[in-house]
């Protein structure tokens, strides 16, 4: 076969390396290029955390589950990245993995981007010989907590949009429209009404020190983050927040707990462990504070549904169910039926929240605004009761 000139494909770890292994096999290379991947259609970047961890456990399982060792995987999802970061991290993890450390300590070695439950479940996977049904898993997880957030954030986009838009309505009035009529005004004195006196005198202090009050809130502001920012701040924001809010709060975290515990237990994670993970997705301090009774619950042999009732943080038919998966079972499998149930329920608690809101906030700027006209107007019609 000397002389001749043929083509075919290797499997190696980037261009030098097909390269240097064709010469020690006694072949002269004339081009070597990377094979299309015309199989696989995946796209990663790491713009937004959740939604590249997502698209990267997804595409990731889908490779494993084709037959494709982890390295490989790895490789190809290396060479399709088209963003910079993306392609570092996956390179990241492949060398990793080639130096002789697991896929789970690879992942540990990021822990901005794959968090502590994420490398659990890849670490029992691994143990359990499951690596592809454990990512698969974890898809459908990131997925539906990912639905179960944009639905959250999207539904507060229009109370934010009217704050902001009614907020700067009325800075505007208060700046630039008042002061004009102010002049006007002037030479009534008290003989305004006590309404437009007091619109006049905010109007001016708004218009002398505005400045400083803008300053004054911005530093409240920094001052009130750093403090939520502290464990007991944030211990006592979360309790403020659950007892504005708790119908909607309470079914959020009950929806995140059951769905991650029962993720974490179908992927075969031990219950103590799976428990502990489970607790670092609640947002809440006060609800993730009162689930340490159900570790240590756990931990005493008594189960979870008892722990769970005790805390009273969970609503009565997510406890009785999770009790019916203990005695049947079938806990992993309650536990995510729980927790479908209640990501419904959320999104209907949601939308009342949200009529209720959006009305309130309209009547509020409402109000404001009628205030204020009502109040010049007062003052307008007041001008042809002086007597000349």
């Amino acid at each position: 076969m000397d002389g001749m000139i043929t083509d075919g494909v290797i499997e190696a770890a980037d261009k030098e390396a097909a390269i240097e292994r064709l010469k020690n096999s006694g072949v002269i290379p004339l081009e070597v290029k990377a094979p299309s991947q015309d199989g696989f259609n995946f796209n990663i970047s790491f713009r937004s955390r959740k939604v590249d961890l997502v698209s990267f456990t997804n595409e990731l399982a889908s490779l494993l589950t084709a037959g494709l060792p982890l390295d490989r995987g790895l490789q190809i999802l290396a060479e399709i990245s088209e963003q910079s970061k993306a392609k570092e991290i996956v390179q990241s993890l492949l060398k990793s993995i080639r130096e002789g450390m697991s896929f789970s300590e690879a992942l540990s070695k990021h822990p901005n981007i794959f968090p502590r439950l994420y490398v659990n479940m890849v670490r029992a996977g691994e143990a359990g010989g499951i690596l592809d049904t454990v990512l698969g898993r974890l898809s459908d997880f990131l997925e539906s907590s990912k639905e179960l957030k944009d639905h959250v954030v999207s539904a507060m986009i229009y109370p934010l949009i009217l704050s902001i838009t009614g907020g700067i309505s009325i800075i505007i009035l208060f700046t630039f429209v008042l002061p004009r009529f102010s002049t006007i005004f002037a030479e009534l004195g008290s003989s305004l009404p006590f309404s437009t006196q007091v619109l006049l005198a905010g109007s001016g202090m708004m218009k002398s020190y505005g400045w400083m009050m803008l300053i004054g809130m911005i530093a409240a502001w920094f001052v009130l983050r750093k403090y939520i920012a502290t464990e007991k701040g944030r211990y006592q924001w979360d309790g403020i927040k659950l007892k504005l809010m708790e119908d909607v709060i309470k079914k959020l975290e009950t929806a995140r707990f059951c769905r991650t515990l029962g993720t974490l237990l179908a992927g075969g994670v031990p219950l103590l462990q799976a428990l502990n993970n489970s607790r670092e997705v609640i947002g809440n301090r006060v609800i993730a504070g009162a689930l340490e009774t159900v570790s240590k619950g756990a931990k005493e042999g008594r189960g979870i549904t008892e722990p769970l009732a005790s805390v009273g943080m969970f609503p009565a038919l997510a406890v009785s169910m999770i009790k019916v998966g203990e005695e049947t079972g079938t806990l992993h499998q309650m536990l995510i039926k729980v927790a479908v149930i209640y990501e419904k329920s959320l999104n209907q608690a949601v939308k009342r929240f949200m009529s209720i809101l959006e009305p309130v906030m309209i009547l509020l700027m409402g109000l404001i605004i009628g205030f204020i006209v009502i109040s010049m107007l007062l003052a307008i019609f007041s001008i042809s009761d002086i007597p000349v």
